[in-house]
């Protein structure tokens, strides 16, 4: 145990020693940790500290601050264990800390002065024993000293004032002592809180330890003290001093002398009212002056009646001071002035009340609230001296109940809250308080315009929201807790039902109401009824049902009105009618709880008050009682001008008006009410329009021959006639009023068809109803018709066109009825949509058209296909077409805005039920079919907001046709591939609610066809229902996201199409390549690529046609994207059916458009596939002597190689079939060697050229296609030797020989262009090194001179004849600089995958060349070889030596031919000719044997030049072996 109480005496030392941190933070967590240790060993931590303090004398105070506030805390609790030794200790140093400096040092001493306090609760004897020495006579005590005495005055009461004899005694003459003010002030401090000890004494003597103790014990000692205050302290210039004065002599004037303090109060009250001169000071001023009075009033005293006056205009001014509910110091204030007056009014009631009432009547809104708030307080405060008053007080309240400050209502309403409790509005006049409490609950709850009046700026802080809600909280309670206000309340608070302007008040008057007629039946008064008959001034049971009913088809108005208005009618049941109980009892919480389970926005208006026009039918079924049915519909009639500014409260009234006259069996009293119903009707309101027409047509449920002949008599009537004439219009009413007027007419006779019995109105539809509404709006003048204009004549007449329908379809007999208006009347419906600006949606008509003839579309005889064209085209392009700006424009419209979202919503509506409508008619794949053909465009518009809208239909109408579709036997689902090509590249729409809403097609697509297949419509397939979990990534705008679940999508439709439909999906879905959204036209690409690669297999007869179309829109697409998905779609197709690709490719005309030799250049980037390919075009091409005129597919197959061998990623294929290639192309270029111009070109091809200008030489593709076409042509040929040319120079430095031998191919004019362009493409291997291991791996470029190869291959610059065959472009030019090199080429040297460095022609290749070889010619080739060698210059390569070029043979282009034929006729013979070959030869493993057999063979030409070229290429081959 010791070595616990050690270790927390080390540990407290410990912390005491850490309170020299400078951190605030850590000694708040030093205290705290003393305080924790002091609740385990408070002793031990006590005299730790206290030791800690002694041995530490020059700590600093501050810190010593930390440790006496833990002390204090300490001894705080656990004073009670606490024993005296401890205490002394404790004692001692505090007393010590608190005087140890002479100098105030205020937070140190009082910490210390503290810490006797708290001891000084228990031990009081033992602190005044050592507080008491320091408190000597004639010597001026320590401040703090004096400071402990009052503290523990109030800490100890009963401990301290026995000795307050003594103090008092030894501080008197210390005060003419004191002349420092905070000396003054401590002496001050003491004396209030001694006085208030000893009052608290005085008034627990029971408890007290001496009861002798009294008044008149201390007063002399007080009396002293308080002429030194009075006379001398009070007028200090300080104001500190001031108040600790003012704040004393409070608490001491109930110490004075009753003689003294009677002498005193002529001077001691105008001495105290005048420190309110000074605001600071109020709240200590009212405080003092408070118990000033009440000392006063205690003794009886005489002198205050003759200060009353000056004391009531003080306090009135305080009380109407500005109040700043902010200011804690100033609700002080008040509070103190009003407990001020409630001392007064309990002395001089009469007085007081005199004083005051007459304030009610002040220009000054202050000082009228500052009175009331009195009156308040003293009618509370003072009800003894106030019951007699009552009359008096009420008789003067006239003038506030008619103010219209808010500040006065509000204070206003709190007195009359005031009254309820105390029995005042029991009395006469009480009725016009609780008037105006009504008045105010009805208040707007929004601030309102205020008549004028003068007011001060606080009264604008108070608004008439605040007012009412102070109002109704005051009302509820008065009815609820005052029990005495019942009798006033009920049924009192039934007259302010009924009147209008009193509806913002029904929900708190009902909720009152209900609470009081609960008491009632809780007091056993369940047979509570109402007595109007004896009281004139209760509404009547009609009116209050009437009321009630009319208010609650508003539910939701006022707080929830509706509700309250029917709980009241549910208490009502037997004022109303006795037999009501039952049906009320059931009904009644049945209504209340259908609006408490909805919200303004869930409750459909429509349907509520159907629901109560049913109430209201079945209450008047069991009243069954006829006069009082009758008085019902009077009194209906007459409230109905009372509601002329509550139109939608109005128009409900008039339908309860004609359910009630249905109901009403005095047949003349429903003629009477229907005249005057239609005389009296203010027809410019749209709302009292369309209720008096609904209260006609809800009387035609009974009274139908009646309602028509009033009708009829109305129009003949003096009131009709006069707006109808044409020249009385100007006299009697405007020719608005006459279309307004006639507008009701329509409409009446619309809500008769409606309502009326549907066995009679058949019958009435031509001769009576359209009869007299096609009257009234076709009007004539002068016999002409005129078309109207007026908007509300336009809606009514459909609305009744309508009605008119409904009324058909609903009847039994519909089916056999023909409607012979039906035609004439759609018509007109598109007429008034026509008529409709397209720009903008301002008025309802479009939507109540559609919405009328979605019944028209049901009635016989149906819609032949124009007509129903013609609607959906009129229908669709009103609606969607509208501007988007027409929706921006609805958000900026402030209070409109919600208006016109409604109208497009429900015209959007209208036109998807009016496609569903028409769609029904024919449930047929071929009726869905004819509705998109209108609908499709729309779908595929540019506009985002028109696509938007038609796929948001789409989807609905394709839901609407999954749910109603009943499929009896398997039929098919012909246009499943259309549809779902029209919506599925929609799924990437640049939208995402199109791309959700296509889904939802697609979806609803796919079930559809699932029906057609005979599943049932509950069946769910999985594939299919992956879609649906593909909608939320659809929000996402990423693009990869959007075409990973187009390829998803593109899986479900391949799986679940049927093979029939697969053709029509690809076509069509081909035709969206070209879609404006580039989203959809490459979601379209994807989606054909991905249906191919599942099911393109199957398509092996539909290639052409695919590719045909693939084709045609190559010609209209621009996108990138789109031509490399139209390019993948042609290798995919490819990639299934080589052969009908190409064999459909080669069709295409030549010369070959950029659009197929785009196809073309598809098959090439697979190196299999285009091996493949090449491998076909050969064949065609080897399967005849290429140069027979009608084998055009030979050019074809030669453009098509040139377009595959374009592509570098081609070259892997070209490599492996380089052999075959080379020599069929150069067998294709050997034809057009020397050919020059047919005979029988058009004439323009064969003008003689001009003069000077010498004979041009026939270039081959140009001679064979018409002049524009020419140049592809001889590119594609050339380009694809050329191809095949350079990647033989990549195999081996050893062949640009070859090259070489090849620029001296062509000597013509168009030749040497060739041989230049082929030297280009030579310069550009030669640039990138020479290397064909460099070349197109990406090694570091060579440079090497394009003269020296030339050089050392014997070509010097001057080529033949000194006439320079290659055109060396300047250094540091690209390729495409290069004016001979065509562009496409550019580049595409270094990108050419090098071959194999040997090769050899394969035996098939060989032995087709040698098939076409002379045999005489064979050992003619091998036996010379050596001597070729040692041919002389002027016989290789230069002909004549002159350097000019023979002529051409003049034997023409059959001449060539036949000698071609010739030297390529024998095959077989020559085939085993060549085969046997010189054994050096054969053995020899360069690629050029098979060139050269070919070469052989032209030796023999007859053409000069040809022989001279081939002898010059034999002798370059011969030097290469």
């Amino acid at each position: 145990m010791l070595g616990k109480k050690n270790s927390g005496a080390w540990l407290a030392v410990t912390l005491m020693d850490a309170t020299t941190d400078k951190d605030p933070l850590v000694h708040e967590q030093i205290f705290s940790a003393l305080c924790y240790l002091g609740e385990a060993e408070s002793q031990e931590l006590l005299n730790a500290c206290e030791e800690y303090l002694r041995q530490h004398d020059k700590l600093a105070y501050p810190h010593r601050i930390i440790i006496l506030r833990a002390m204090e805390a300490v001894v705080s609790r656990s004073l009670s264990r606490m024993d005296t030794s401890t205490a002394k200790i404790v004692i001692f140093l505090a007393s010590n800390e608190m005087t140890k400096s002479k100098d105030v040092v205020s937070e140190w001493q009082q910490a210390a002065s503290n810490v006797l306090v708290a001891v000084g609760r228990r031990f009081i004897n033992k602190v005044m024993e050592e507080v008491l020495i320091k408190f000597q006579p004639g010597v001026l005590p320590h401040y703090f000293v004096v400071r402990t005495f009052a503290s523990l005055s109030v800490a100890n009461v009963f401990g301290m004032v026995p000795f307050l004899t003594s103090i008092l005694g030894t501080m008197l003459p210390m005060l003419g002592m004191a002349k420092q003010d905070h000396m003054r002030g401590v002496f001050c401090f003491a004396l209030q809180n001694f006085s208030e000890s000893i009052q608290e004494y005085l008034a627990n003597l029971d408890q007290a330890p001496d009861p002798t103790v009294r008044r008149d014990t201390f007063s002399q000692e007080i009396f002293a003290a308080y002429e030194v205050l009075f006379n001398s302290w009070l007028h200090s210039r300080e104001a500190k001093l001031r108040l600790a004065v003012v704040e004393a002599l409070g608490p001491m004037s109930h110490l004075l002398p009753s003689e003294k303090l009677e002498e005193q109060l002529p001077r001691l009250i105008p001495g105290v009212l005048g420190l309110y001169k000074r605001p600071a000071e109020a709240y200590y001023v009212s405080k003092s002056l408070c118990q000033v009075l009440e000392a006063s009033v205690n003794i009886g005293s005489r002198t205050l009646d003759t200060q009353l006056d000056a004391l009531l205009n003080a306090l009135q001014l305080q009380i109407s001071a500005p109040l700043d509910p902010s200011a804690p110091v100033q609700l002080k204030n008040h509070n103190e002035v009003l407990r001020c007056f409630t001392v007064l009014a309990a002395s001089f009631p009469d007085r007081l009340l005199g004083f005051l009432l007459p304030k009610l009547e002040s220009n000054s809104e202050r000082t009228r609230v500052g009175t009331l708030t009195i009156l308040r307080q003293i009618i509370n405060s003072a009800p003894a001296q106030m019951e007699i008053k009552k009359p008096f007080i009420l008789s003067s309240m006239k003038l506030p109940l008619q103010d219209h400050s808010n500040k006065v209502k509000r204070a206003m309403v709190q007195v009359i809250s005031a009254m309820a409790h105390h029995g005042y509005l029991e009395q006469p006049g009480g009725e016009a308080m609780i008037e105006f409490l009504v008045r105010q609950c009805a208040l707007p709850a929004e601030q309102a315009s205020q008549l004028p009046r003068r007011q001060s700026l606080e009264t604008e802080d108070l608004t008439d929201g605040q007012v009412r809600d102070i109002s109704v909280n005051t009302l509820f309670l008065i009815s609820t807790t005052v029990d005495r206000m019942n009798e006033v309340l009920w049924p009192y608070l039934l007259e302010f039902v009924t009147p209008m302007h009193l509806t913002g008040a029904l929900t708190p008057l009902c909720r009152s109401l209900i609470h009081l007629a609960a008491k009632k039946q809780e007091g056993g008064q369940k047979d509570f009824q109402l007595h109007s008959d004896t009281n004139g001034n209760l509404p009547s049971p009609s009116a209050l049902m009437s009321r009630l009913l009319v208010v609650a088809s508003q539910p939701y108005g006022g707080e929830g009105r509706g509700a309250a208005a029917l709980r009241l009618l549910n208490v009502l049941p037997l004022s109303i009618h006795p037999a009501l109980e039952p049906l009320w009892g059931k009904k009644l919480p049945e209504l209340v709880g259908q609006l408490e389970a909805n919200t303004k926005a869930s409750l459909c208006p429509e349907e509520w008050e159907d629901t109560l026009l049913k109430f209201l039918q079945q209450t008047l079924v069991t009243i069954s009682d006829s006069s009082w049915t009758c008085r019902l519909a009077l009194e209906m009639s007459r409230q109905l001008s009372s509601y002329n500014g509550s139109s939608a409260e109005k128009n409900f009234l008039y339908k309860c008006v004609g359910t009630t006259l249905a109901a009403c069996a005095n047949k003349d009293l429903v003629r009477k009410l229907l005249q005057e119903l239609l005389e009296t009707a203010r027809y410019q309101e749209e709302a009292e329009r369309e209720g008096l027409a609904c209260c006609l047509g809800l009387c035609a449920v009974t009274y139908l021959d009646e309602t028509l002949a009033k009708l009829e008599v109305f129009v003949k009537s003096d009131v009709f006639r006069k707006s109808a004439g044409l020249f009385s219009i100007f006299k009697d009413r405007s020719d608005n009023e006459v279309e307004k007027v006639k507008s009701t007419l329509i409409l009446c006779y619309g809500y008769v068809a409606r309502y009326a019995p549907n066995e009679l109105v058949l019958a009435r539809i031509d001769a009576d109803i359209l009869r007299n509404i096609f009257l009234y709006f076709n009007t004539k003048v002068l016999g002409i018709k005129v078309e109207t204009k007026d908007l509300s004549l336009k809606l009514c007449l459909i609305q009744s066109i309508c009605m008119v329908c409904q009324a058909i379809c609903n009847s039994a007999q519909s089916g056999d009825f023909t409607f012979s208006h039906k035609a004439e009347l759609v018509a007109q419906m598109m007429d008034f949509i026509k008529a409709e600006p397209p720009d903008s949606l301002r008025t309802p008509v479009r939507q109540k058209a559609m919405a009328t003839c979605v019944y028209l579309v049901f009635l016989e005889p149906p819609l032949s296909e124009a007509e129903t064209a013609e609607v959906l085209e009129t229908c669709l392009s009103g609606v969607l077409a509208l501007p988007a700006e027409a929706e921006a424009q609805r958000e900026k419209e402030g209070l409109e805005a919600g208006r016109k979202e409604t109208l497009w919503r429900e015209t959007l509506g209208a036109l998807e039920d009016l496609l569903k409508g028409i769609l029904q008619r024919h449930m047929t794949p071929h009726g869905l079919q004819a509705l998109f053909q209108h609908l499709g465009p729309w779908i595929r518009s540019t506009k985002e907001h028109e696509r938007e809208r038609a796929v948001e239909v789409a989807a609905v109408v394709l839901e609407f046709y999954r749910e109603k579709l009943n499929v009896s036997t398997v039929v098919p689902f012909f246009n499943l591939g259309l549809l779902m090509a029209l919506f599925s590249p929609r799924c990437t729409d640049s939208l995402a609610s199109v791309r959700r809403r296509a889904v939802d097609c697609v979806y609803a697509l796919l079930y559809i066809q699932l029906c057609y297949e005979g599943f049932s419509r509950d069946h769910r397939e999985e594939s299919v229902e992956k879609l649906t979990a593909l909608k939320p990534g659809l929000r996402d705008p990423d693009v990869s996201a959007l075409f990973q679940a187009c390829c998803s999508i593109a899986k479900v439709i391949a799986k679940r199409l049927p093979p029939d439909q697969l053709l029509s999906l690809l076509l069509s879905m081909l035709e969206g390549l070209v879609d404006p959204d580039r989203n959809c036209s490459r979601a379209a690409g994807v989606m054909i690529n991905s249906l191919l690669k599942e099911r393109g297999g199957v398509l092996l007869e539909k290639v052409p046609e695919i590719l045909g179309v693939v084709h045609a829109k190559l010609q209209e697409v621009d996108e990138e994207h789109v031509r490399k998905a139209a390019q993948q779609t042609v290798y995919i197709l490819a990639s299934q059916h080589k052969a009908a690709v190409v064999s459909s490719l080669l069709g295409h005309p030549l010369p070959l458009d950029s659009c197929t030799g785009t196809m073309w250049r598809a098959l090439a980037p697979d190196p299999a596939l285009a091996a493949q390919v090449l491998e076909l075009l050969l064949e065609k091409i080897n399967r005849d002597v290429p140069y027979k005129e009608n084998k055009s597919f030979l050019r074809g197959a030669t453009c098509a190689l040139h377009e595959l061998l374009s592509v570098p990623e081609s070259g892997t294929a070209v490599v492996g079939l380089y052999a075959e290639l080379f020599v069929t192309l150069l067998l294709r270029v050997s034809c057009t060697v020397g050919v020059q111009l047919p005979k029988h070109l058009p004439s323009k091809e064969r003008k003689s050229p001009s003069r000077g200008q010498p004979p041009r030489t026939l270039d081959p593709c140009r001679a064979m296609l018409p002049s524009p076409r020419r140049a592809s042509m001889r590119t594609a040929v050339q380009g694809s030797l050329w191809r095949a040319v350079m990647l033989s120079i990549m195999d081996s430095k050893r062949t640009r020989s070859l090259t070489t031998l090849l620029l001296r191919s062509w000597k013509t004019e168009e030749e040497v262009e060739t041989s230049a362009a082929l030297a280009s493409l030579l310069r550009v291997f030669l640039a990138h090194g020479g290397d064909p291991q460099e070349c197109g791996t990406g090694g570091t470029p060579k440079s090497v001179g394009l003269e020296g190869l030339l050089a050392s291959s014997d070509l010097g610059p001057s080529g033949v004849g000194g006439t320079s065959l290659v055109q060396i472009p300047p250094r540091g030019s690209t390729l495409l600089e290069h004016p001979r090199l065509p562009r496409g080429n550019a580049g595409t040297c270094g990108r050419l995958p090098p071959p194999p460095l040997a090769w050899r022609a394969s035996e098939r290749t060989s032995s087709r060349l040698e098939a076409h070889l002379p045999g005489q010619q064979s050992n003619a080739f091998v036996v010379p070889l050596h001597a070729a060698q040692e041919l002389p210059a002027t016989e290789i390569g230069h002909g004549s030596g002159h350097g000019s070029t023979p002529p051409l043979d003049q034997h023409g282009l059959q001449g060539v031919k036949e000698r071609q034929k010739a030297l390529l006729g024998s095959g077989s013979s020559s085939s085993r000719a060549g085969g046997q070959g010189s054994p050096g030869l054969a053995s020899d493993p360069s690629p050029v044997l098979p060139l050269s057999s070919a070469l052989t063979v032209l030796l023999k030409d007859p053409v000069t030049a040809v022989r001279i070229k081939v002898a010059e290429t034999l002798g370059r081959l011969v030097r290469i072996v």
